[in-house]
């Protein structure tokens, strides 16, 4: 056995997308950063081996995509393949190379694969992995730790882990300063003796609204999946004698296994209880094998739906790697319960965000008499039922202090293993969410090493107002929180453009550039266009006052109908409350029979009036079957649709969709001044510059100051890539408003010079470094191309003097 000893300031044990995203971070941040991992390629459950689809808060949320580092993946894989997501299964090694290009293209970063992570080592009496297994049938018995410590009652420090590279008789001492416990069972966490939970708490605890009424050490169960090829004709299956048998329908149509897609991506592949989802992983492995060979058998030789529509299909590819959904919660410095999540907490440390639905598997999974239970029974994804309604929650921001572990000086975590309840961790757990918790803690990281500090410290005061405004800065979003960087210059300068576009009409047919974008089907969708529900579509205003709002209505039944309408000013875009306050206007609309009518209402809304609320309203129309609201052929950007599903809840309709509406006068929500909001989403306003569609490119955007100024680096943010799920996007996507050919001019001596030039660009974010020496009033950015949008669109600029 080979022995060799590294150290790093920044160690991040796992390589999921948690752990990916913190090690970059960590490295961009400054620190000599190592990654491990025990798996041959990179992303964890959704890297090739596995192939679970990142989910995030858009499944459910318009413009609520994650950003920072997992954009800048997504959006490049995406770009890149031309394999369609249908969900699990799905992923291909283009993915794998993706992250495995950032990883070796990042300065400042190490990375080992194949290398299991086998001892951690304390500062002084440390506690080892061998002290700590003594506690494993403790530990298993009652799900939860609290271990004695043998250093007294601080925390501890770790000072190093001992890893094994697999297949090279290697063993590494890695040493550092900062450790980031990304290994989803909380292994690092768990061998420095620190606190731990697993399983649910009982509702008597915290009074969760999904918490079971009395405690357990259940966990949700862990996954592999399948994919099938269409051969073009018949093929015949014939399972070996150890898989599962089924011959019962109902098995899979009345207790949530639907196989409804012949190509596989069945989350429904799971088993928890009664295996231990850490110990008896090989045990969960084996019978996941059985079930899916048994399940594919069934499709192919006995459903009576799908055997038809798979007899051109053949197995292509079977996981033997389970993905898991949870194990070891590290106790942190603050512990998340589903009340934060379901009243959106608003925390001093916000670090990242979440917006998930409270996804609690059924613990046994395949064998349990359902799976989840939202798509079980009655339920079938209903949104209207009350178990969806509880379920539905988020956007909502998330706090470093779970991510830090309150028994250890310097370890951070982040993914499955963080400090929340069973309850919570329903919603936290996605690989979206996952990895803005990796992006936060590798940010921390970097800065505690930066500053000499202790993780204890980096939760309040310059600390956490730093490590926020780093994270905006590299491209992430806080709900609440907006640029308020001393350093960039641009927030000192005053905006101007050629042209602005204005919001007018969206109706049923006019166009917009969305070609490519899908609406993932898996996701339950509310497309019904008859107001069977209440419906509200939010309406981006100006300072131009509202004289006349328009809807587009549809009434079939043959007599006049009269339709409920309200105006209500609203806090931002996920503002699900279904009365916000005090209706601003209210009025009885009359529809005439007939198709596609355009209905006024005079408002009379003056500027002032408007002036006193945020810059968004919403339109709300009460129920009427009898009448429909026509959907828009065109999503105005900035201007998402409601429905309501519960008595005090509205929910995103269809996907971010806009309702047919119209506004006079035309209303200045896209001004040039949105670059300077502090906001690169949709949010409290649109928060973008677009240029008036009606005018061809180029377009420009100028930023003027008082006095000169000199700036060496200049960092944008364009739109795209927000308002769905990844899995809306297709093949070789490049998001049509996101601009492809653009140059940066700077005025020098009253002319124009071009410093900066990029072409064939599909990104979200372009930073580029001036010539040294460019000092001006005055600066200027062209786009001459999109990627399809007739308007050119920023959501940020930023200027800075210096380079780092």
């Amino acid at each position: 056995m080979k022995r060799k000893t590294e150290e790093y300031e920044v160690v991040v044990c796992g390589g999921g997308l948690a752990g990916f995203c913190a090690a970059v971070a960590s490295a961009r941040g400054g620190a000599s950063t190592v990654l491990i991992h025990n798996r041959p390629v990179l992303g964890g459950n959704s890297s090739s081996e596995i192939g679970v689809t990142p989910h995030g808060a858009a499944a459910f949320h318009a413009y609520a995509r994650e950003t920072g580092i997992i954009s800048e993946l997504l959006i490049e894989e995406r770009a890149m393949n031309h394999a369609e997501v249908y969900e699990n299964g799905w992923t291909n090694s283009v993915w794998d190379l993706v992250l495995y290009n950032m990883a070796v293209s990042t300065a400042n970063l190490t990375v080992h694969l194949n290398t299991n992570i086998q001892e951690v080592v304390l500062q002084g009496e440390g506690v080892s992995s061998s002290w700590a297994d003594l506690l494993d049938e403790v530990t298993h018995q009652y799900g939860y730790s609290h271990r004695p410590t043998c250093h007294g009652n601080q925390p501890a420090t770790i000072a190093e882990v001992k890893a094994l590279v697999l297949n090279a008789e290697l063993e590494l001492t890695i040493r550092g300063r900062m450790f980031i416990d990304c290994t989803g069972d909380g292994l690092v966490g768990d061998r420095a003796g620190c606190e731990w939970r697993m399983g649910s708490e009982g509702r008597e605890e915290f009074n969760e609204p999904h918490a079971p009424l009395q405690p357990s050490t259940d966990t949700m169960g862990s996954s592999i999946h399948f994919r099938a090829k269409d051969l073009g004709y018949p093929v015949t299956y014939h399972a070996p004698d150890w898989a599962i048998k089924h011959e019962d329908a109902s098995y899979f149509y009345d207790q949530g296994r639907l196989p409804k897609e012949e190509r596989g991506g069945y989350w429904w592949l799971e088993i928890g209880v009664p295996y231990h989802t850490i110990y008896d992983n090989e045990d969960i492995r084996h019978e996941l094998t059985r079930h899916t060979l048994g399940v594919w058998d069934w499709i192919k030789n006995r459903d009576p739906v799908m055997k038809d529509r798979a007899k051109n299909y053949a197995l292509d590819w079977i996981g033997q790697v389970p993905g898991k959904r949870e194990s070891r919660r590290i106790i942190g410095r603050y512990f998340v319960t589903e009340h934060d999540v379901q009243n959106r907490t608003v925390f001093e440390d916000e670090v990242a965000f979440g917006g998930w639905f409270v996804d609690l598997h059924t613990p046994g999974g395949l064998l349990a008499n359902s799976s989840e239970p939202c798509s079980a029974g009655e339920q079938e994804y209903n949104t209207f039922s009350e178990y969806s309604v509880k379920s539905y929650c988020g956007p909502y921001g998330i706090p470093l202090r779970c991510l830090m572990a309150k028994d250890a000086t310097n370890l951070l975590m982040a993914g499955r293993n963080i400090s929340a309840s069973h309850a919570a961790l329903g919603t936290m757990r996605v690989m979206g969410t996952t990895a803005l918790m990796g992006q936060a803690c590798g940010t921390a990281a970097a800065y505690a090493v930066r500053n000499k500090i202790a993780t204890a410290e980096l939760s309040h005061g310059d600390a956490i107002a730093a490590i926020q405004q780093t994270l905006l800065r590299e491209g992430c979003f806080l709900p609440n929180v907006r640029n308020q960087d001393t350093c960039d210059l641009a927030r000192l300068a005053t905006a101007t453009s050629s042209s602005d576009a204005q919001v007018s009409e969206a109706g049923p047919h006019t166009q917009g550039c969305h070609a490519g974008l899908a609406e993932w089907r898996d996701q339950p969708q509310y497309h019904q266009q008859q107001l069977d529900s209440r419906k509200g579509q939010l309406i981006a205003i100006g300072h131009e006052g509202i004289d006349v709002v328009s809807v587009c209505l549809t009434n079939r039944s043959g007599t006049p109908q009269s339709v409920e309408a309200a105006i209500y000013a609203v806090d931002h875009v996920w503002d699900y409350r279904v009365e916000p306050g005090p209706s601003l206007a209210t009025a009885m609309l009359q529809v005439l029979p007939g198709e596609e009518q355009w209905v006024d209402w005079s408002v009379q809304l003056d500027a002032a009036q408007i002036a006193e609320h945020p810059q968004y309203l919403r339109l709300d129309l009460l129920t009427n079957p009898a009448v429909e609201w026509l959907t828009a052929g065109n999503i105005e950007p900035g201007m998402t649709s409601y429905y309501q599903i519960g008595a005090e809840k509205m929910r995103r309709f269809a996907n971010g969709s806009t309702l047919s509406v119209r506004v006079m006068p035309h209303q200045s929500a896209y001004p040039a001044s949105m670059v300077l909001s502090g906001t690169t989403r949709p949010h409290r306003s649109t928060n973008v510059w677009r240029s008036d569609p009606n005018q061809p490119l180029p377009q420009w955007l100028d930023l003027s100051w008082d006095s000169v100024q000199a700036i060496g680096l200049i960092e944008l943010t364009f739109p795209g890539h927000l308002l769905r799920e990844y899995h809306a996007y297709a093949p070789h996507y490049r998001d049509p408003q996101t601009p492809a050919d653009y140059s940066i001019q700077c005025e020098v001596d009253g002319e124009w010079q071009t410093v900066a030039t990029c072409t064939d660009n599909y990104q979200r974010r372009g930073i580029h470094r001036l010539p040294r020496g460019i000092e001006t009033r005055k600066l200027r950015i062209t786009v001459t191309r999109t990627n399809g949008d007739p308007s050119a669109a920023i959501n940020e600029i930023r200027c800075y003097t210096d380079l780092q």
